[in-house]
């Protein structure tokens, strides 16, 4: 239901299930969060990019799938809820840079699993995103989080309630996509080897800073950055780079 490559460092997840539109099936889910611990265990793996077809990046859950969830019990549903979470939470914290590189559509779940990456790389003319939940009495739960971060509140409502699809140069607009290109791969692939010349370490810790402070107090967030920011100053990456730096 995936493939997998790996090339520069980089590796890439493609989702593949052309026939269903590559939605979300739990055997992928558990496939994708497979590798994602092992390419984040490994050092070898610099960032990570997830991407479809020409015509799909993912459609969300699988249609067929979801008909069964009519007879599953609360505790059923709530144990597949979670599943689907796990995934965008573990997308969501990784700790290399993550590229979703969308050509096709986009949509609920599989909209989801693009906003949970750093970065968005979408086609201009022939990617769309939308959020449909609420056209078929569901809602889009768990990815109303990554959304609202990634967006801001009024801009995730608009999204969230309206159920509309946008396109790749209307999601550039409201801060949604990162970047267009009419090669959404090619173009990630650009950004990964580029990324690499930053310290990986930074990169991590980085991260790390932007998905945790968010909720704190001013406070505690500036508390938060002071321990990051003593780790970082003993790190063989910050002496090396400041010492090469210094004697440019």
């Amino acid at each position: 239901m995936i493939k997998i490559s790996i090339e520069n460092n980089i590796a890439i997840i493609r989702l593949n299930r052309s026939e269903k539109r590559n939605a979300l099936h739990p055997e992928m889910v558990e496939q994708i969060k497979i590798k994602l611990k092992e390419f984040d265990d490994d050092d070898e793996i610099k960032s990570l990019i997830i991407t479809g077809d020409e015509n799909n990046f993912c459609a969300g859950a699988d249609l067929e799938y979801m008909d069964k969830l009519r007879d599953y019990s609360a505790v059923e549903n709530e144990k597949d809820s979670a599943s689907l979470a796990e995934l965008f939470l573990q997308l969501y914290k990784f700790s290399k840079p993550t590229i979703a590189a969308v050509n096709g559509a986009a949509i609920a779940g599989g909209c989801g699993l693009a906003s949970v990456c750093d970065f968005i790389i979408a086609h201009p003319v022939n990617s769309k995103f939308g959020y449909s939940e609420v056209k078929i009495g569901f809602i889009p739960a768990v990815v109303s989080v990554f959304l609202i971060k990634r967006v801001g509140e009024g801009t995730a409502k608009q999204l969230l309630l309206t159920g509309d699809y946008i396109g790749g140069e209307k999601a550039l607009e409201i801060g949604f996509v990162n970047y267009l290109s009419e090669y959404p791969v090619k173009e990630a692939i650009n950004l990964a080897v580029k990324l690499q010349n930053n310290s990986g370490y930074s990169l991590k810790l980085t991260k790390s800073i932007i998905n945790n402070i968010f909720g704190l107090s001013v406070d505690d967030a500036v508390q938060y950055c002071i321990k990051l920011n003593t780790i970082s100053r003993a790190s063989e990456d910050f002496k090396n780079g400041l010492k090469k730096f210094l004697t440019k």
